[in-house]
C-alpha cells in the first residue's frame, strides 16, 4: 500500500442499503436501540435516487472502483431494491466488484434469485447460532434455522459466479457446535471460517454487552498494536441517509466527513476532513483522536500495517495536488471536531 497511496480513487466504497436491522444481537450496537437512538442516527433504507447519485458520482474518479460493498450498519436485504442497486452498479461499468454481508434471515429464493441475476460477486453470510433457541438468545429473533440451512443449500446450487462465504462467531458456542457448523455448511459454500468477536466499534463495549472476554484477534491471530489506520487511505463509507463516514465502523456517526446529498463523492474523498484525518495518522497522532483512539479494529482485525512507512508517506500528502493544503489550519482541532460532525 505504501507504494500506491495517495489514491485518486478509493479501492472500496461502503454503501449502506439499510441502517436498520431486524436482529437485536447482544454483541452489536444495533442490538441496543437506546444507544442507536441517542446518536440521532437515521434508521431506515437508502432511497434509490440517492443511490443512483452515488454510483453516478463514482464516474468522477480517475479509475474504476475495485469494490462496492453494499453493507455497513444494517441488514441489506431489508431494502427491497437491493437487486436494483447491484444491477445499476454493474451497468455503470465503473465498478469492478460488488459484494454484501447479511444475517441470512431473508435468504429465501425469491429474494436471492434477483440478486444473483443482477450480478452480485460475493455474499458473506453471518451465522449467529446453531439452533432456533440459540438465535433467539443471541439475536432476539425467532429464526427458522432449518429453513435457513435449506436456503443456503439453494443459494450454493444456484449461485452461478457469485462467491458464497459463510462465517460464524465462535465465542458463544461450544467446540462441538463449531464442528457441527463446519459439517452443516462446509459443502454448501466456497469459503467457511470461524472468527472471534473484536472490540471494533468505538464507544461500544462488546465484552460487557456479550458477557465474554476477548483474548485473540478476529481470525485467532495474536493481538497487536497498529498506530496508523490503513482504512482511511483506501476506503470511505456512505450511510443510508447519504452522510459519509471516514470509517465503516462509524455506527454512532462520530466520524462524518461529508454528505453526498450536497457534495460529490469525489469532493468528499479529497476534502479537508479526510485529508486532515490522514495527516493526523501519518504524524503518529491517531491515539489523540477522541474516536479513533478507542478503535479495537486496529489491534484485533489484522489490518494492513503502514506504520513503518509514515516518514515516506507524510511528504507525499503534503504535496498531494488534489488535497487541500492545510499549512494554516490547526489539524489537531479539525480532526477532533469531527467527533461532533
Amino acid at each position: 500500500m505504501q507504494d500506491v497511496i495517495p489514491l485518486d480513487t478509493p479501492f472500496i466504497v461502503f454503501v449502506d442499503p439499510s441502517s436498520a436491522c431486524n436482529f437485536r444481537c447482544q454483541f452489536c450496537p444495533n442490538g441496543y436501540q437506546e444507544l442507536v437512538q441517542a446518536t440521532g442516527r437515521h434508521q431506515g433504507i437508502m432511497d434509490l435516487d440517492l443511490y443512483h447519485k452515488i454510483i453516478d458520482d463514482i464516474a468522477g474518479f480517475s479509475s474504476k472502483l475495485k469494490v462496492l460493498r453494499l453493507y455497513k450498519d444494517g441488514e441489506p436485504f431489508l431494502n427491497k431494491h437491493l437487486h436494483k442497486m447491484i444491477l445499476y452498479a454493474k451497468k455503470s461499468e465503473r465498478v469492478e466488484y460488488v459484494d454484501t454481508t447479511t444475517n441470512g434471515s431473508m435468504l429465501h429464493p425469491d429474494r436471492l434469485g434477483p440478486v444473483l441475476e443482477a450480478g452480485l460477486d460475493k455474499i458473506n453470510i453471518s451465522v449467529n447460532g446453531m439452533s432456533r433457541d440459540q438465535y433467539h438468545r443471541f439475536t432476539g429473533f425467532d429464526f427458522d434455522f432449518d429453513r435457513f440451512v435449506e436456503n443456503i443449500q439453494w443459494l450454493h446450487a444456484h449461485k452461478g459466479r457469485c462467491e458464497v462465504v459463510i462465517k460464524l462467531a465462535g465465542d458463544l458456542i461450544s467446540e462441538r457446535e463449531k464442528q457441527v457448523f463446519l459439517e452443516t455448511f462446509g459443502d454448501h459454500c466456497d469459503r467457511i471460517f470461524i472468527e472471534n468477536f473484536a472490540p471494533c466499534w468505538p464507544g461500544f463495549d462488546v465484552e460487557a454487552h456479550a458477557g465474554i472476554r476477548i483474548h485473540r484477534g478476529i481470525y485467532q491471530q495474536p493481538v497487536q498494536s497498529v498506530d496508523t489506520c490503513p482504512y482511511i487511505f483506501y476506503s470511505i463509507s456512505v450511510n443510508a441517509d447519504g452522510g459519509c463516514s471516514a470509517c465503516f465502523l462509524d455506527w454512532a456517526r462520530t466520524l462524518v466527513v461529508g454528505d453526498v446529498r450536497k457534495q460529490s463523492l469525489t469532493d468528499i474523498w479529497n476534502a479537508e476532513p479526510m485529508h486532515c484525518l490522514r495527516m493526523q495518522n501519518l504524524e503518529g497522532r491517531r491515539k489523540e483522536h477522541p474516536v479513533c483512539s478507542r478503535c479495537g479494529q486496529l489491534t484485533h482485525g489484522l489490518p494492513d500495517n503502514i506504520d513503518d512507512y509514515r516518514p515516506v508517506l507524510l511528504p507525499k500528502f503534503l504535496e498531494y495536488p488534489r488535497a487541500l493544503k492545510l499549512s494554516t489550519c490547526d489539524q489537531r482541532s479539525t480532526c477532533q471536531n469531527q467527533e461532533t460532525g
